[in-house]
């Protein structure tokens, strides 16, 4: 979790009370109370990325034999538009294919939350997902699909309640073996 210090939860406390007198709120009404606390705290899971380096949290097991992808898919995301500040959410994909090293299955998540839990632009993200799985298992290949609804394009602007981005970041064997990259695209379909 983001750690604010004792001075530091009161400044951002009343900054969310700025904001909300600035919305035209009565940061007095009992609603409002203590919104400011709530919301300084939120903050600490939503933004729970920061100062956490997934190799901490990771070890990596030797394992010469098994050479096919592995795959975990469908694993639920929810990031903040660095833009806007608001949500975008969807589901991830993470392969490898490991060359004598592999990790927990449940880490891939992990490390996928250390970077989602930060504020983002989805390309970002797939990006920094692929980079951190290439850096410590040197696999054969990484590849990454982030497939998400951002609510910036929902709740404001364009007004597209139905479309999804997706973003693609293919490492390794995934960039040239194109029956590797087939496998992972065919993997993931619904």
């Amino acid at each position: 979790m983001v750690n604010i210090i004792k001075d530091e939860r009161g400044l951002a406390e009343e900054s969310v009370k700025t904001i909300l007198s600035e919305l035209g709120e009565d940061i007095s009404r009992d609603g409002l109370l203590d919104t400011p606390e709530r919301v300084v705290k939120s903050w600490g899971e939503i933004y729970g990325g920061y100062g956490k380096n997934p190799q901490d949290l990771i070890k990596v097991f030797e394992c010469e034999s098994y050479t096919g992808m592995i795959l975990l898919k469908d694993i639920e995301l929810y990031s903040m538009c660095e833009h806007h500040m608001l949500p975008f959410v969807g589901k991830c994909h993470i392969a490898y294919i490991p060359d004598k090293k592999v990790i927990g299955i449940s880490k891939l998540a992990r490390i996928m939350e250390i970077y989602a839990r930060r504020l983002q632009i989805q390309e970002r993200l797939t990006d920094e997902i692929a980079d951190a799985i290439k850096e410590m298992l040197q696999p054969k290949g990484v590849a990454v699909r982030i497939e998400a609804e951002h609510f910036c394009m929902r709740m404001r602007g364009v007004g597209k309640q139905n479309s999804v981005m997706v973003t693609t970041s293919l490492r390794g064997s995934f960039i040239k073996d194109d029956a590797t990259r087939n496998e992972f695209l065919n993997s993931i379909k619904p």
